[in-house]
C-alpha cells in the first residue's frame, strides 16, 4: 500500500461546503486554520451558487468552484454537472480536500467525488465506515453526544490533521469602494451618512426562519431608535414585504426600504457601520458576527447550532415541543418558535445592546428584565 502524503506538504487544498452563504461563513475559521497549516498553499472553495456569493469577501480563499450538488435541495436534474465537477477536480490535481457538513448531512457523496478525482487526502466527519472514501475519518458523534456550535464543529475537524489558528472569528472582508457606493445609495434615500443606524433584516431563504410582517411592524412601532434611521433590508423579491412592514408601523422612526438595492459588498459595509442588526437567523447574522456588529437574532428553533459566533448578541426564540425539526417549512404551519416572540422582547434586547437602559425602564414602567417573553 502506498504511503499517504502529509497534510503539511499539501500545496493545493480543496475546501468543500455545498450549502448556503451563512454555512460558508461559519466555515471560515476552519478555512483560515487550513491556510495557516501551510500559508503558501493555494486554497480553493467548492460551494453552491448561493455559497459562492460570499467567496469574493473571504481573504483565505484563492479561487472558487461553483457546484450545485445533486444531493442538496438546489441541485439540478441529470448528472452532467456532477460528471463535470469530478473532471474539474481531477484537472486541478488537488493534494487534499476537507469536506464540511452539518451533522444531519453525509459527507460521503462529496468524498466519492474527491476519491474519483484522485485526491489522496480527504478529511470529513462520517457516521458510517467510509472505507477508502476518506483517508482521514473523524467519527460522527452528534447529536447523540451533544451538539457543538457549527463553527466549533469545523474547527475540531481540521484540528484533527494539525490545522489551528489563534483567530477563530468569522471572516468577511469589507472594501472602501463598496462603502462609497453604499453611501451613495443612502444619500439617494435621504439617509444621513453618520454611520449610526439600525439595520432590520426581514427576510430569510427558509420560510420556517421568518418572523413575519406583522411581528416586525409591531416591533418597529415600539422601538425608540434614538433618532437613528432604521434601514430595512432584504432581497429584491422581498421589497414588497418590507413595504407592508413599514405601512403597518405606528412609530416615529425614519424607516427606509433598502430591499434589493444593495449588492453583497455594500450590504456588508452597511452592517459593519450599523449600531445594531435585528434579523431573522440567516446570512446577515453571520456577516454581523464577522464585522463585529451587535445582533438581536430572531432564532427559529429548527436547529440548535447556528447562533451568532463571537459577537455581542441576544438570541430570541419561544420554546416549543416541536423544536429542532430541521425543516425549511414549519410542518405545523405556525412558526410558533418565532411568532411566539413578543415584540416587546425584541425591543428590550435592542435597548440592552444599544445601552439604552433608561428607555427600557420607561417601556417597562420602571422595571428591567432579561427574561424571554413568549406571546400567546
Amino acid at each position: 500500500m502506498a504511503t499517504l502524503p502529509d497534510w503539511n506538504d499539501a500545496r493545493r487544498i480543496l475546501c468543500v461546503r455545498l450549502d448556503n452563504m451563512g454555512d460558508v461563513l461559519m466555515s471560515t475559521p476552519a478555512i483560515r486554520a487550513m491556510k495557516t497549516l501551510r500559508p503558501n498553499a493555494r486554497l480553493s472553495l467548492m460551494t453552491s451558487r448561493s455559497g459562492a456569493l460570499v467567496a469574493d469577501f473571504l481573504p483565505d480563499v484563492d479561487d472558487t468552484i461553483v457546484y450545485d450538488a445533486a444531493w442538496v435541495k438546489n441541485g439540478s436534474q441529470g448528472n452532467e454537472d456532477d460528471i463535470a465537477a469530478i473532471k474539474e477536480l481531477a484537472r486541478r490535481r488537488f493534494d487534499a480536500a476537507v469536506i464540511f457538513t452539518v451533522y444531519s448531512q453525509s459527507a460521503l457523496p462529496g468524498a466519492m467525488m474527491c476519491h474519483l478525482a484522485g485526491i489522496p487526502l480527504i478529511l470529513a466527519h462520517s457516521r458510517e465506515n467510509p472505507y477508502r472514501l476518506l483517508s482521514h475519518w473523524v467519527r460522527e458523534t452528534e447529536p447523540q453526544q451533544g451538539a457543538r456550535h457549527e463553527v466549533q464543529r469545523q474547527l475540531d475537524l481540521v484540528a484533527s490533521v494539525g490545522a489551528h489558528s489563534t483567530n477563530t472569528r468569522l471572516a468577511f472582508l469589507t472594501r472602501q469602494a463598496d462603502r462609497r457606493s453604499m453611501l451613495q445609495v443612502l444619500r439617494a434615500s435621504n439617509v444621513p451618512n453618520a454611520g449610526d443606524w439600525i439595520v432590520v433584516h426581514c427576510g430569510a431563504t427558509a420560510e420556517s426562519r421568518r418572523y413575519g410582517a406583522n411581528g416586525f411592524s409591531s416591533m418597529l412601532s415600539l422601538l425608540d431608535a434614538g433618532g437613528r434611521p432604521v434601514l430595512l433590508t432584504g432581497s429584491a423579491h422581498e421589497r414588497e414585504l418590507v413595504d407592508r412592514i413599514i405601512a403597518g408601523t405606528q412609530g416615529m422612526n425614519q424607516l427606509v426600504n433598502l430591499a434589493g438595492r444593495l449588492d453583497l459588498g455594500q450590504f456588508g459595509c452597511l452592517i459593519q457601520d450599523a449600531s445594531l442588526l435585528i434579523s431573522n437567523n440567516t446570512g446577515p447574522v453571520h456577516i454581523a458576527a464577522a464585522v463585529q456588529t451587535p445582533v438581536v437574532d430572531l432564532y427559529a428553533l429548527t436547529n440548535p447550532q447556528h447562533t451568532p459566533w463571537q459577537v455581542e448578541h441576544r438570541v430570541l426564540s419561544c420554546d416549543v415541543p416541536c423544536k429542532y425539526c430541521y425543516r425549511s417549512v414549519c410542518p405545523y404551519g405556525h412558526n410558533a418558535c418565532l411568532t411566539g416572540i413578543a415584540p416587546e422582547e425584541i425591543v428590550q434586547a435592542a435597548y440592552e445592546l444599544l445601552g439604552g437602559r433608561e428607555a427600557l425602564r420607561t417601556m417597562n414602567g420602571g422595571a428591567t428584565t432579561s427574561e424571554g417573553i413568549c406571546a400567546h
